[in-house]
């Protein structure tokens, strides 16, 4: 069965990330049925028998697969010889992807998602892509796959969000015009906290949909 390595903060983030790459997945392969999904790939961690790891957990992780004798490459803590310094999470997202290299002679990981919050650090997600220009073209295949949620993942169940009765659909066209924007479709113009009556956050717009 194929492995899709998925490396995120935390296990709503995996829910998050792992749905929403459902759904594209079904939407974007014609021959491809929900009742198949679970027999064709299933979302791991980078160790095996889990279904995600978390950034904060790699310097264990990595520790742990050196103890069990994988040899992975060196790491010298910069970028390649005439490349920009590497920008945050630029190390972290190249020691990643060594070590799902080494798994992928035996395993069968054909992807690895990248998923991280900005959280108004911009730099992140080029440190990502820094990482995966310098190993999409490096064999065995791999699909180097990023997302950054600007600001926090919550923006990505917005833009998810399919009202599933008139309830919601009230709530949401209630929501909209107190925002005078489609928070669904416009998710990243959401503050990060509540403030008085006009600037909603993420989180707060859903507990308002799901509630009911």
């Amino acid at each position: 069965m194929i492995e899709f390595i998925v490396i995120v903060e935390s296990s709503a983030d995996a829910r998050t990330a792992t749905k929403l790459g459902d759904r594209v997945l079904l939407e974007k392969v014609a021959w491809l049925e929900p009742e198949l999904l679970e027999h064709l790939f299933r979302w791991t961690g980078l160790e095996e028998n889990t279904d995600y790891s978390c950034w904060k957990d790699m310097g264990s992780i990595i520790e742990t697969a050196k103890q069990k004798g994988l040899r992975l490459p060196r790491f010298i803590g910069r970028a390649r010889y005439g490349s920009p310094p590497l920008k945050a999470d630029g190390a972290s997202s190249i020691k990643v992807l060594n070590l799902v290299r080494v798994l992928q002679k035996t395993r069968p990981i054909k992807a690895v998602l990248l998923i991280r919050d900005l959280d108004n650090q911009p730099e992140r997600r080029e440190g990502i892509e820094q990482a995966r220009s310098q190993q999409l073209n490096e064999p065995p295949q791999l699909q180097i796959i990023i997302g950054t949620a600007d600001k926090t993942r919550e923006s990505w169940v917005l833009n998810g969000f399919i009202p599933s009765n008139d309830r919601e659909l009230q709530i949401l066209q209630q929501i909209k015009s107190e925002l005078n924007f489609d928070p669904c479709e416009k998710s990243h113009k959401l503050r990060a906290v509540l403030q008085r009556n006009r600037n909603l956050n993420a989180s707060e717009i859903l507990k308002s949909c799901w509630k009911n």
